[in-house]
C-alpha cells in the first residue's frame, strides 16, 4: 500500500467492540489504523498522514488507549538499530473473542431449552434453568446432553435428575460425544443401559427436579 489514500478495513465485531468501550473518534481511527497496520509501529507522521489527525489528536488517543488497556506497546529496534514503539492489539482482541464466546455460549443455551421444552413437553422450570446451566458450565458438550435427554425420554424417565445421573455415569465412563455412546452404552442386546440395573430400584419416575 502506498502512504497516501491508504483504505482502512474495519470488521462489524471490532466497531462492536469500540462502541462498547466507549472510544472517542481519534481513539477508534488509531485503532483502526493500527489493526490495519503490517508493522504496528507508532510512526506519528505516518498516521498523521493516513487518518489526516492533528498530531496532539493522535498523542493524546494513543495515550488513552494504552491508559485504558486496549493496546500494549513494547520497544524494540529497527532495522537502522534505533528504539521504536512497537503496538500491539491483543488485549483488544482477546476481549472481542471472549465476546465472541459468550455470544455462543448464550445461543447454544437458548437452543438447548427450546430442545428440552420440546422433549419434555413442557415449559421448563427456574430450577431446570439452573440445572441445565450447571451442566453447561461444568462443561458437557451440548449434543452430550441432548442425548442424555434422549436417553431418559427413551426410558420414560423425563426428569432433570435421571438425565444428571446418565451424564455423571458417561463422564465416568470417559464418553464425551454420542458416538462413544452408541458403541459402549448398551448391553450385547442394545437394550439396557449398562448402569441401568443400580438405578432401577430408584422412583425415578417421581422424584422431582
Amino acid at each position: 500500500m502506498t502512504k497516501k489514500n491508504r483504505r482502512l478495513i474495519v470488521e462489524s465485531n471490532f466497531i462492536k467492540e469500540g462502541l462498547k468501550n466507549k472510544l472517542s473518534l481519534p481513539e477508534f481511527l488509531l485503532l483502526v489504523y493500527f489493526d490495519n497496520s503490517f508493522d504496528l509501529l507508532f510512526d506519528v507522521n505516518l498516521i498523521e498522514e493516513v487518518l489526516q489527525m492533528k498530531e496532539e489528536d493522535i498523542l493524546e488517543a494513543y495515550s488513552s488507549l494504552i491508559a485504558k488497556k486496549i493496546i500494549k506497546v513494547e520497544n524494540i529496534k529497527n532495522e537502522a538499530g534505533k528504539i521504536c514503539e512497537k503496538v500491539s492489539l491483543e488485549p483488544f482482541y482477546q476481549n472481542i473473542m471472549l465476546q465472541d464466546r459468550n455470544t455462543q455460549k448464550k445461543v447454544l443455551k437458548e437452543d438447548i431449552f427450546s430442545i428440552f421444552e420440546a422433549e419434555l413437553g413442557r415449559t421448563l422450570s427456574p430450577m431446570d434453568y439452573e440445572l441445565i446451566n450447571a451442566w453447561i458450565d461444568k462443561g458437557f458438550s451440548k449434543e452430550l446432553i441432548i442425548a442424555a435427554l434422549k436417553e431418559a425420554t427413551y426410558n420414560g424417565a423425563k426428569n432433570l435428575r435421571y438425565i444428571e445421573r446418565v451424564l455423571y455415569e458417561w463422564h465416568k465412563k470417559g464418553f464425551t460425544k454420542p458416538e462413544d455412546v452408541n458403541k459402549n452404552w448398551r448391553d450385547n442386546d442394545g437394550d439396557i443401559p449398562l448402569f441401568e440395573t443400580k438405578v432401577m430400584d430408584f422412583d425415578w419416575l417421581n422424584e422431582s427436579n
